[in-house]
């Protein structure tokens, strides 16, 4: 089994077929592509292949260390940022060929009239290793 990261965008992938913001969407239509979410995740938990998910908000805060016995440097939020993340699925399966199906499953989800969105997803696997090079130099971790 391999897990991989199937990551929904508001804004920075291409744009969909269907591609009409959720801001101009009914409430039966947002109501419908919620709801082919869960159907989706609740498939995937019968099948094993679920491990978890969630819709984000469009709002956030970069954070980062500025040092010993200092606050977190913080910056934001940024909701007019280009690349603006909308939700995660974390999948686990048998090969990349199945997690590419599922991917191109969940495009599918319905947006505006009700017609499949046809949205990219990005497809990320999750590392096993640390990578082959960083190995050899002594810097992984």
């Amino acid at each position: 089994m391999a897990k991989y990261l199937l990551l929904k965008h508001y804004r920075g992938a291409p744009a969909p077929a269907n591609d009409v913001a959720m801001e101009h969407w009914t409430p039966e239509e947002i109501t419908a592509h919620i709801q082919y979410m869960r159907d989706f995740a609740a498939k995937l938990e019968q099948t094993g292949e679920y491990v978890d998910g969630q819709a984000l908000a469009p709002e956030g805060t970069w954070v980062r260390y500025d040092g010993e016995g200092r606050p977190p440097v913080t910056d934001g939020p940024f909701a007019e940022t280009k690349d603006l993340i909308a939700g995660w699925m974390v999948i686990d399966v048998d090969s990349y060929d199945r997690a590419l199906e599922l991917a191109g499953e969940l495009s599918a989800a319905p947006g505006k009239d009700g017609k499949p969105i046809h949205e990219w997803l990005e497809l990320r696997p999750f590392m096993s290793q640390p990578p082959a090079d960083l190995e050899c130099h002594g810097t992984a971790g």
